[in-house]
């Protein structure tokens, strides 16, 4: 077989070399200070930058079917007013707290959304690991320098998924992309009895010049004899465009009467996790864990004046003790 590289003309070899993809997230070497100082303070600007008042759009695409018969559910789309606050920042740890505004017959109404929590070099993430459980994972020693775990935690502070990633420019683009993360289903998914009962994905946040995505891609996964196998492939964009145009005012005003209650709970539920070595909690298809909908009704009840937050923190911490 002869040898391409003596046949090839230089120019058509370099580019093909240019072209070839280079290896996917190795380890980040050791830098120069200055270097590894520009570089953090690179990925907390984009981190912190994810906070404010945005127009949300959500796109979702089922697409490739990789099951036999599977049929493609539609494109659906929808949207939304979401506020995100800062809610922590300690230097190597940001910690926002997203805010759903909506309009219903005349009332604005706000709901705790979810929220996500940023490390720098975690040893260890706490994971989804199958139906109602999730536990402490390890990230490996060599993928820990230079990078952030992004943690996110469903809408009563319960986990939800959890990956580590680097912040990298390619193309002149800037983003965050996790390594291959399980998820259990979105409510949207639940809801339907479907086939498949958890998603495994990469997800990406890449800053926009007015405002920032969240890019998913998700592979339906559906238990077999032999453990998983691939359902349908989806495709996740969230658009988070910069817009006031909708009653900030009422998420900050619930946020402000309400954070002494939410710093509470997730207090209760890291206390789980860490005395039981993970959280193991029994879900729901319509309302994500059984104490869902209770904790989010003592949130408002605080926020309207109708419960007294020491009755709701007792509340909360005796249903989180008792069902985890």
């Amino acid at each position: 077989m002869r040898n391409y590289r003596s046949i090839l003309p230089a120019a058509v070899l370099a580019l093909a070399c240019a072209a070839s993809p280079a290896l996917a997230h190795p380890p980040i070497g050791e830098r120069p200070t200055a270097e590894e100082q520009a570089a953090f303070n690179a990925d907390r600007a984009d981190i912190l930058a994810m906070a404010g008042n945005y127009k949300v759009r959500f796109d979702m695409q089922e697409s490739t079917p990789w099951a036999a018969g599977y049929a493609p559910l539609e494109r659906k789309i929808s949207g939304g007013y979401e506020s995100v606050r800062v809610i922590e920042d300690t230097g190597e740890r940001i910690v926002l707290q997203h805010l759903l505004v909506v309009e219903h017959e005349g009332k604005t109404h706000v709901i705790k959304h979810w929220r996500q929590d940023w490390d720098y070099e975690p040893a260890r993430i706490l994971v989804y690991a199958g139906p109602d459980t999730w536990q402490w994972q390890d990230v490996p020693e060599k993928m820990r320098h230079g990078r952030w775990s992004q943690t996110v935690w469903q809408v009563d502070d319960s986990p939800r998924y959890s990956g580590w990633g680097e912040w990298e420019t390619q193309g002149g683009v800037r983003r965050w992309r996790s390594n291959w993360t399980w998820r259990p289903l979105a409510r949207r998914d639940a809801v339907r009895n479907p086939v498949y009962d958890r998603y495994y994905a990469i997800n990406r946040h890449q800053p926009t010049p007015d405002g920032w995505i969240h890019w998913q891609d998700n592979i339906k996964m559906e238990p077999a004899d032999a453990g998983l196998k691939p359902v349908v492939q989806e495709y996740v964009l969230n658009t988070y465009s910069r817009f006031s145009g909708y009653p900030v005012k009422a998420a900050d005003d619930y946020w402000r009467t309400t954070k002494s209650y939410w710093a509470a709970v997730r207090a209760e539920w890291d206390r789980v996790a860490e005395e039981k070595g993970g959280i193991h909690i029994k879900e729901q298809a319509d309302t994500g864990t059984v104490i869902s909908a209770r904790l989010l009704e003592m949130g408002t009840a605080i926020a309207e004046g109708t419960m007294k937050e020491g009755s709701a923190i007792s509340e909360a911490r005796r249903l989180i003790r008792t069902n985890t």
